[in-house]
């Protein structure tokens, strides 16, 4: 009748989810011929929300909306709810009788007499709406029905069953099961649900977009889907906790509306059942068996029969198979734990821990919680437990076990031990570097000849790389942390193996055989013996050109053990030591493993770990838009989490894809962003894998000198560095762009060293491009094809597809200029038709020009035959087929070299030519047409 369009809400998120209970509502009043409609739902569940959505949708179609609410401190002042429903019809009481004008004036507080009789007023009201009924439609809508006054229900409920029929609508609302005076026997009703799962996700990310995920799911499960709850309990955590940074209380906290509705409820309960609530809620498993136990060792002792009050009242259920107790909504459990003093909360963490004996986690924690005192004996148990946790991957948790084990440490010496670790946790695991340098302040407070300490010195260094510091100097605070502590050089110490590999890691960030030096020192003093992936980590990924078959096969055997690896840091540790041999693919489901625990609020820095295994593994398997979006969510989550040190990873991940389709301009911006970072921290491997994303750039806008500049500064022609791990990965872009710039004599002898590392045995799709460049630099055709057929038979060589085409490009490119035109145009076909399966613009057009040169008609990628040369174009054109260099043509033009070399790219084509040298008979060409 009234509500034809759908209800306007102010805020947008206030009726996410609700669009099927609108719809319910408005549908009773269209299509029952009562017209009044009872709404119940659960305290919190958004029962106001929808009134107000109703009301706000009448109102927009010209219905007029009287409105009342109850309120306890009018509870026992009679027709005060009638008084503010019927307050805007106050000017048409002359429109009554007499009887009934001085019914309503008394009733309604306008004036003075002796009290009216019910009958009359409620007679009175109804003629009252009626009246007002004939300007338009009435809507009558009630909130909180528990708290309208006796005499004012009375009222409502007279005119919920009379108004059948008429222009005038009645809607009310009341929490489910309370009394209120309100009789609503056989009216129509209908309970308004908490919030699907979908539709409670929602107004969190709307409300809460920077929630971390863990975070997110514990406020769901705890809300289950009362959107006051959703809404209110973040504003009751700190920060830190809200970031996933610091452990979530067992029991999340209230917010003041929530207190409100939720803990009078539990404070109306006597004393007895609050205290086994108590135990229940602290203890978590809903076992009978133990809440009777705990009991036992309280004070009082009460009896699971001091239940039933609470029971009876709804806020609790027992389960018969098997036998629990069940809060009949989470958020009770925090009204138990916040109407209970601390002293209480104390004493029920005390009972439980003495009957937890055989769960020694929850007897830590419990101990923890009851403990005020230092106690070296709680902060043991508490610092095992914590490992435990750990060893779960629940690095939040176990930094709060260790704080708490250091709070109660009595002497300074294991409290800075404690913090120290819990530093280094935080660094490692979870980004949170501000506490971790808080953590360590704290130590060294704690015990000032505590800094040189593993752990110490382990989270000192993340804090150097993430902020402004640079590689040396946290290479030599490790090295003298190693050097100088008591581990006695012990195998199984895991803060010394930690140590250690990220010793490792900054020896293979700097890229400098110098720093290599203490790393192999303190690993050969391991006893009784290194651990494999110490030394093969360091050939395999620090030194990789020079790693031989046994490195390989001990390489093989180590990823096979970890295929079925939990621990989030082994299984990054392996994948790094299989990054540069191509074996990612083995790791690559334990990385996706990573990644999905990350999501969910796991390690950090292990996720964007992970995350650049799956990148590198993905680009070279030419899953191309994968890896775009994986980077994605590297860079976004080094920039959430704080590890800057990071970024890089992604920007080069990126990058080589950019750089591979031909946007070349993204791809050198991103390298020129990784160089302007690494380069004042001396962190030369990033540097390196930002001259490979140049180098491909360049290759891809035609400008093979300048790209020849880019991989020499990497690893100089002739020449593989020892510990110069890139130079295994860009020895086909330099050989290429050596060949193509004339620097024929450089290409043989870089391939001559290639010759003599192992680079071609790491990979098939090394020995693909090892073989490549042999046919690159020979002088003899026949032996050239003999070669590139050799490269073209490796093993899973379809696995790498770039990789195969470019191949099969430079295949086609060799035959094309000995003049073998047929034989040139299927390498040719089929590495155009990869790179146009991978979107690589640059070097699809690369093939589409030679196929062109050996005379197969190639349409232009818009369909044309190929667009004139605009002006700058053919002034270039003419400038190049004149002899000059693209340098010089820069300079005389005023533009940059790589520009000249982009727009002759792209002249090329248009002029049907595979080369420089047949500008000048192309030009001639085309002035005579």
């Amino acid at each position: 009748m009234v509500f034809a369009d759908p209800p306007r809400a102010a805020d947008a998120d206030r009726l996410v989810g609700r669009e099927h209970d609108l719809e319910h509502i408005l549908g009773v009043f269209e299509r029952h011929t009562g017209g009044a409609l009872l709404l119940s739902g659960d305290p919190g569940v958004g029962k106001s929300t929808v009134l107000d959505a109703v009301a706000t949708a009448a109102a927009h179609n010209g219905t007029r909306v009287l409105r009342a609410a109850g309120a306890e401190f009018e509870a026992d002042i009679g027709y005060s709810a009638l008084n503010q429903i019927l307050l805007p019809l106050h000017g048409a009481l002359d429109r009554l009788g007499t009887a009934g004008r001085e019914a309503m004036t008394v009733a309604l507080g306008f004036g003075a007499g002796p009290p009216p009789e019910r009958l009359v007023v409620c007679n009175a009201t109804l003629a009252l709406l009626r009246s007002a009924a004939e300007d338009g439609p009435v809507l009558l809508i009630v909130d909180d029905l528990p708290w309208v006054d006796r005499a004012s229900a009375a009222v409502f409920g007279f005119l919920a069953r009379r108004i059948s029929g008429e222009r005038i609508r009645f809607l009310a609302a009341s929490r489910t099961g309370v009394d209120s005076f309100f009789d609503g026997a056989g009216l129509t009703a209908y309970e308004l649900p908490a919030l699907d799962r979908d539709s409670a996700a929602r107004l969190v990310d709307l409300r809460f977009p920077d929630l971390a995920h863990p975070v997110r799911r514990r406020l769901l499960d705890t809300a289950q889907g009362n959107p006051l709850a959703l809404l209110e309990l973040p504003g009751a955590l700190r920060a830190d906790q809200r970031r996933a940074r610091e452990v979530l209380p067992p029991v999340l906290p209230l917010g003041e509306r929530l207190r409100s509705l939720f803990v009078s409820r539990v404070r109306s309960l006597p004393a007895p059942a609050r205290t086994l609530l108590l135990l229940a809620t602290l203890d978590g498993s809903g076992d009978l068996g133990v809440l009777s136990a705990a009991a036992r060792e309280t004070d009082g002792e009460p009896d699971l029969r001091d239940l039933d009050t609470a029971e009876a009242d709804g806020l609790i259920r027992v389960t018969q198979s098997p036998r629990r107790l069940v809060f009949r909504h989470p958020l009770i459990m925090s009204a138990v734990v916040d109407a209970a003093t601390s002293s209480a909360r104390r004493a029920a963490h005390r009972a439980l821990a003495r009957v937890l004996v055989d769960q020694p986690e929850q007897r830590a924690w419990h101990l923890g919680e009851a403990t005020l005192q230092p106690d070296e004996e709680v902060a043991l148990l508490l610092e095992r437990a914590a490992r435990r946790i750990l060893g779960r991957g629940d690095a939040v948790a176990a930094i709060a076990a260790l704080t708490r084990a250091a709070d109660l440490s009595p002497g300074g010496t294991d409290r800075a031990r404690r913090l120290s670790e819990a530093a280094y946790v935080g660094a490692e695991a979870i980004g949170a570097l501000h506490s971790a340098s808080e953590l360590l302040e704290d130590a060294s407070r704690a015990d000032p000849a505590h800094g040189t300490s593993l752990n110490s010195a382990n989270a000192a260094v993340q804090l150097v790389l993430n902020s402004d510091g640079d590689l040396v100097t946290a290479h030599r605070l490790l090295v003298g942390a190693i050097e100088e502590g008591d581990h006695g050089y012990d195998a199984e110490d895991p803060a010394l193996v930690d140590a250690l590999h990220f010793l490792l890691l900054l020896c293979n960030y700097g890229a400098d055989e110098k720093l290599w030096e203490p790393y192999y020192r303190a690993v050969a003093r391991l006893c009784p013996a290194p651990p494999p992936l110490l030394l093969v980590a360091a050939r395999t990924w620090g030194d990789p050109a020079h790693a031989d078959a046994a490195t390989l096969r001990e390489l093989d055997e180590i990823i096979d053990g970890a295929l079925k690896e939990t621990d989030p840091a082994r299984v990054v540790r392996v994948g790094t030591a299989a990054l540069y041999p191509d074996r990612l693919a083995a790791v690559r489901e334990a990385a996706w493993r990573l990644v999905r625990q990350g999501r969910e609020g796991g390690p950090v820095r292990r996720h964007i770990g992970a995350l650049l295994h799956l990148c590198l593994d993905g680009y070279h398997r030419g899953r191309w838009a994968e890896v775009l979006e994986l980077s994605e969510e590297g860079l976004t989550l080094c920039a959430r989490s704080g590890y800057t040190v990071c970024t890089w990873f992604s920007q080069y991940t990126k990058g080589m894809v950019t750089a591979s389709r031909g946007d070349t301009g993204t791809a050198h911006a991103l390298a020129d962003a990784m160089i302007n970072w690494a380069s004042p921290r001396g962190i030369r491997e990033a540097v390196h894998c930002a001259q490979h994303v140049h180098a491909l750039a360049d290759i891809a806008d035609g400008d093979f000198d300048a790209a020849y500049g880019r991989v020499t500064s990497i690893s100089p022609a002739g020449s593989f560095p020892p510990y110069v791990a890139h130079a295994s990965w860009v020895f086909f872009e330099l050989v290429e762009a050596a060949v193509r710039t004339g620097r024929r004599d450089r290409a043989r002898a870089h391939v001559r060293a290639l010759r003599e590392t192992n680079v071609a045995g790491l990979s098939p799709r090394l020995a693909l491009l090892a073989g490549c460049a042999e046919a690159l630099v020979a002088d003899d055709d026949a032996d050239a094809v003999r070669l590139f057929e050799e490269a073209l038979a490796t093993r899973d060589a379809e696995r790498w597809p770039f990789e195969l085409a470019r191949v099969r490009l430079a295949y086609g490119e060799r035959l094309r200029r000995s003049r073998a035109l047929s034989e040139s145009k299927i390498p040719l076909t089929a590495a155009l038709k990869a790179f146009e399966r991978l979107e690589s613009v640059a070097w699809a057009e690369r093939a589409r020009k030679e196929l062109r040169a050996a005379g197969r008609s190639m349409p232009h990628p818009d369909g044309g035959t190929g667009p004139a040369l605009t002006a700058q174009e053919r002034e270039i054109a003419e400038l190049a087929a004149s002899g000059l260099t693209n340098k010089q043509i820069a300079e005389r033009l005023f533009i940059s070299h790589r520009t000249v070399g982009a727009h002759l790219y792209q002249i090329y084509p248009k002029l049907g030519i595979a080369s420089r040298v047949a500008l000048r008979d192309a030009l001639r060409r085309e002035g005579r047409d």
